[in-house]
């Protein structure tokens, strides 16, 4: 697996990440336990050295899955977490933002415990909390990078004054944002916002939660523990409408002998060398195919008509229900 840098820090880590979220929380059913140790060795093994998980995931038990699973590879690997989310003690529900410090710093000594390490390599701030300024929230990341806990500075669905903000008081290794071929939106601000700045980009959904791959059409049952039934883009009407997208990209990879989802990763990694897409899976064949996206290579004339073909698509529906849309750009 070929490396990448994150920006201009030092932080190296495998061209492709593995997202481990849905192996706990939001995709239906979480993944055993036993099932879920074994796929992540299983991608060190292939050469996946980045892993992001967060606290709110489960909420707890998938960092706890990671670190259980990362222990004896330690040396081997990159982990991120973050922190930015009050979670009720009794439900575990998320019940909103909370990045004032003293809660940073006890979110930050649970993750600590539940990863099993004595640092966190990469934190990010999961959500912008407008009650905190975004100063406050990197001085106190600043004071555990001073501390020895934690090595790296991220935001998340952070909008481009913000990042500019937080990267004045402490340098923003990276951010974290949903960008892929049907979520283009960061070209336009945030994109040149992390170039000018030397900042990586992690990019989350890389394969639109699975859209992308051509395995989801608008006959696709989500079960109630799957999030994608609460999400505008993925009611029926709008799969129907964003399947041309897909159709573009299946001719595209059919051009190529690779697959869809090959294709939406390659293509990603085209645009800048320092984007990390961090797809999730819960298979390891999933693993093994998203990783062989690093071997493909698009010439310009390739990506001028990629670009081409799917101008003439407009994507239907939102990426979030308005009160979860309100927490991303800020």
């Amino acid at each position: 697996m070929q490396k990448r840098k994150l920006g201009n820090s030092q932080l190296e880590v495998s061209a492709i990440g593995l997202g481990c979220m849905g192996m706990s929380f939001a995709y239906g059913t979480p993944l055993d336990k036993a099932e879920g140790i074994a796929l992540i060795r299983a991608a060190v093994e292939r050469g996946v050295t980045f892993f992001d998980t967060a606290e709110i995931y489960g909420p707890f038990t998938n960092e706890e899955l990671v670190g259980e699973a990362l222990s004896p590879l330690r040396d081997k690997v990159v982990i991120a977490t973050k922190f930015g989310f009050k979670i009720d003690p009794v439900s575990g529900k998320q019940i909103g933002l909370d990045s004032r410090p003293e809660h940073i710093k006890k979110a930050v000594e649970g993750s600590l415990k539940r990863l099993k390490v004595d640092v966190i390599d990469l934190l990010y701030q999961h959500r912008v909390d407008p009650n905190v300024p975004i100063e406050e929230v990197a001085g106190t990341v600043k004071e555990l990078i001073e501390a020895g806990k934690v090595k790296h500075f991220g935001l998340s669905e952070a909008g481009a004054n913000t990042i500019r903000r937080a990267h004045a008081v402490l340098p923003v290794t990276a951010l974290q944002s949903e960008y892929s071929l049907w979520w283009r939106e960061p070209e336009k601000e945030i994109i040149p916002t992390l170039s000018e700045l030397g900042i990586g980009f992690v990019t989350f959904s890389p394969l639109g939660r699975g859209f992308l791959t051509g395995k989801i059409n608008e006959n696709t049952q989500f079960a109630d523990s799957d999030f994608r039934h609460t999400l505008p883009r993925f009611s029926a009407e709008a799969l129907k409408a964003n399947q041309a997208l897909v159709d573009i990209i299946t001719q595209i990879a059919a051009e190529k002998k690779v697959t869809p989802a090959q294709i939406a990763l390659a293509w990603l990694l085209a645009q800048k060398p320092w984007i990390v897409p961090i797809p999730g899976t819960t298979k390891l064949h999933r693993v093994e195919e998203n990783m062989g996206a690093a071997a493909i290579d698009f010439t310009p004339e390739d990506l001028r008509h990629i670009d081409r073909a799917l101008s003439a698509v407009t994507i239907q529906g939102g990426r979030y229900p308005e009160h979860q849309q309100k927490l991303v750009g800020r």
